[in-house]
């Protein structure tokens, strides 16, 4: 056993003894044994504390050093905890580890070896020669070139310290599985096999309510140490059956209140389980003699039990009362960190249901619509307020929105829901894009200004979005933007770029920087591909935000015409999206497809007398031309007479006729340069006055008004 320290200490090997070097005087463990000389050699050594023995038998610190063939070249395992391992130079470090774990360890030293990443503090046995074991936090480090190997670092887990240090780890994440995890591998310093089963309610977030005894739905959500397991054993991710969840319940339950039980060996386990089916589920393997259940409590009145802690061991070594006391406690601070988790997960899931449930649904005839949301990872500050619609308007038009509201949680959440609400209530009613954001910069401000509900505390200042209205006829888009990354558009030739859009501050932004909302225009012919996006999708610590646009750019355009759309988003999020976000991630692309020429007809006619009459003829005979056969044939023209009758009597100015003929039926459009809006009102049955819009209110599925820059239009819907 090689407790010399190198001269030149530059490896991790080096480092580690010459720092052993300072509090363990040479001689090794067989010293701390010895006669009184030694005590005469501890008590003169100048490299120790004033009360050495203590000192010496509270070492901890132990370092091997491996070849490439996993054979201990070196070694420093003076402390007294380790005696008994008989580490010595050529031996196979696997010789020291109990037989389940060599597998998994030679993996990972391996991995090191391969990759030159380093592996740190994870829970390991190692094996002495009377057959005992000691439990050691084990690091496992590359060689410093130009030496080859590895050095493992190896810390023995003293009680206490093995508590603290797994108090420190768990509750590190807000994620549910890792902290199971976490709590798993502390346990295993108590026994052979640990296993963490949560009830069903913890995975979903949802809240408890008083527990009848025994009603509890179990899932394992960890097991260690990491092996191949019997068939039949629930292993994490698996229900485990329900005599097994109400045995588990009612075991932990005495007296009504929860309390960690012992079943000794294995006779008791199976006299308690009782089914084959059950103890195939619960008992890790043949050696697993006895058990330990701590039940994760959460305080309150009356208690609520979150899950079930179990711990394993072989006949040979039963669980103290010390250890017992131990496993309670770590247990216990556990519940509030895995009911904390559950917490979040609960946010999660509302604020994920509510951000799904805003996804576009389909595109229609005119447009293909795919779209694609990945939330930020759990462990984030939560799922964020970015949001993508898509909707048809009533003029045949189709609406393409994409928003991000800052923050995360419930209350971006709230935003969220309100503005992508109020967006698409507004252009429903026919307003204009640059309208529409005009009242979103009003509702932020609003909202900032809030001191009750879900968005009290919340600012939603700084929010952007952008809006697009895609023209199947006119094969255009109409854009406007607050604030938001520009769209990319790829052209049937598979040009792609970003479009010119003005920059803009955004939602929210304080009086004296407001700017009007520009309103800009783009050809979109058939077969072009949109896409509106959010910036977690371009974002990389590594370029900057014109780089990731233009990454964004080069990968929309290799999406063919002949692409499943779906499949394409999900592609170009895989190759752009890191793997663990911190900010959500959208997209969503819409492939214009448009009327053809033949599908649509338009008439301008001067305000005059006979407009009604020309327009019924014109009407006619197209329809004839489309083969339009019963009550549309003859609907459609007195319709559109109507229409024309109400734009002469009460307008000026030439009158516009469109008629589009859609899957669905045929949409009718009558434009003018007036400016009232026709309202259907209640009249008796010879008045003379609102005629029209009864008739037009009887023939029609839907009908409504849009503005335009000089005047309005009437469309209605008419179903085939």
């Amino acid at each position: 056993m090689d407790s010399t320290p190198s001269p030149s200490p530059s490896s991790p090997f080096d480092l580690v003894s010459s720092a052993l070097g300072r509090y363990i005087p040479r001689g090794g463990a067989e010293t701390a044994a010895g006669p009184a000389d030694a005590e005469g050699d501890r008590t003169t050594s100048g490299h120790g504390p004033d009360n050495p023995e203590p000192d010496r038998q509270d070492q901890i610190l132990g370092v091997v050093n491996l070849d490439r063939d996993l054979r201990i070249t070196r070694c420093n395992l003076d402390a007294p905890v380790f005696a008994g391992l008989g580490a010595v130079a050529g031996s196979a470090f696997a010789d020291f580890l109990p037989p389940r774990d060599v597998p998994t360890v030679t993996r990972r030293l391996r991995q090191v070896l391969e990759v030159g990443e380093a592996h740190v503090a994870r829970i390991q046995r190692l094996r002495r020669g009377d057959g005992s074991e000691l439990v050691v936090s084990m690091s496992i480090l590359p060689a410093a070139p130009p030496q080859e190997g590895l050095t493992v670092s190896l810390i023995a887990m003293a009680t206490r310290l093995h508590l603290y240090a797994a108090e420190t780890a768990i509750g590190t994440s807000l994620d549910i599985g890792e902290t199971a995890q976490s709590l798993a591998d502390s346990l295993l310093a108590w026994g052979d096999v640990a296993a963490v089963d949560l009830d069903f309610a913890v995975w979903t977030g949802e809240g408890f309510t008083e527990q009848a005894q025994g009603r509890i739905r179990l899932r394992r959500a960890a097991l260690v140490p990491d092996r191949v397991w019997p068939e039949g054993y629930v292993t994490p991710g698996g229900d485990l059956p329900s005599d097994a969840s109400r045995l588990l319940a009612q075991a932990v339950r005495r007296d009504d209140a929860p309390q960690a039980i012992v079943v000794p060996d294995r006779e008791a386990v199976e006299r308690l389980l009782g089914s084959p089916r059950v103890i195939r589920a619960l008992v890790p393997g043949d050696r697993s003699a006895s058990v330990a259940c701590i039940p994760l409590v959460l305080d309150g009145t009356p208690p609520v039990v979150l899950g079930v802690a179990e711990v394993w061991r072989r006949a040979d070594s039963p669980f103290r009362d010390s250890e017992l006391f131990d496993l309670q406690e770590l247990v216990a601070r556990t519940a509030h960190h895995v009911d904390l988790a559950r917490q979040h997960q609960r946010e999660h899931t509302q604020v994920l249901a509510l951000q799904r449930r805003l996804l576009p649904r389909s595109g229609g005839d005119t447009l293909e619509i795919a779209s694609v949301y990945q939330p930020a990872t759990p462990d984030s500050a939560g799922v964020g307020g970015d949001w993508v619609n898509s909707f048809p308007l009533p003029d045949g038009r189709t609406a393409l929105v994409v928003g991000d509201v800052v923050g995360h949680g419930l209350g971006a959440a709230a935003a969220m829901g309100q503005l992508s609400m109020e967006a698409r209530a507004l252009l429903s009613a026919g307003l204009a894009p640059d309208e529409v954001l005009e009242h979103l910069d009003e509702t932020v401000t609003l909202l900032d200004d809030a001191e009750a509900g879900l968005a009290a505390g919340y600012s939603a200042l700084g929010s952007t979005c952008c809006i697009a209205l895609y023209d199947p006829v006119s094969h255009q888009v109409t854009l406007s933007s607050a604030g938001h990354l520009p769209p990319v558009l790829v052209l049937p030739n598979g040009h792609a770029g970003t479009l010119a859009v003005r920059p803009h501050p955004g939602l929210g932004a304080e009086f004296a920087l407001r700017e009007p909302f520009d309103v800009h225009t783009f050809a979109a012919p058939p077969g072009s591909l949109l896409a509106l996006y959010t910036d977690g999708l371009v974002e990389d610590r590594t370029l900057s935000i014109d780089e990731g646009i233009s990454r964004l750019a080069e990968a929309v355009s290799t999406v063919h015409p002949w692409d499943a759309l779906q499949q394409a988003a999900r592609h170009v999020v895989s190759a752009l999206a890191p793997v663990r976000q911190r900010d959500d991630v959208t997209l969503l692309l819409a492939r214009m497809i448009g009327y053809r020429k033949g599908d649509t007809a338009t008439w301008r006619l001067p305000a005059r007398d006979d407009a009604p009459a020309r327009a019924r003829a014109l009407v006619s005979a197209l329809l004839r031309r489309w083969h339009t056969t019963g009550h549309t044939r003859d609907d459609v023209p007195l319709l559109v007479s109507e229409l024309v009758t109400n734009a002469v009597r009460f307008a000026t100015g030439p009158i516009t006729i469109r008629l589009i003929r859609t899957s669905h039926g045929l949409l009718c459009e009558v434009g003018d340069t007036g400016n009232g809006r026709p309202r259907l009102s209640r009249g008796d049955l010879l008045d003379d006055g609102g005629r029209g819009l009864h008739i037009l209110h009887r023939l029609t599925t839907r009908w409504g008004v849009r503005w335009t820059d000089t005047g309005k239009v009437v469309w209605a819907d008419v179903a085939r």
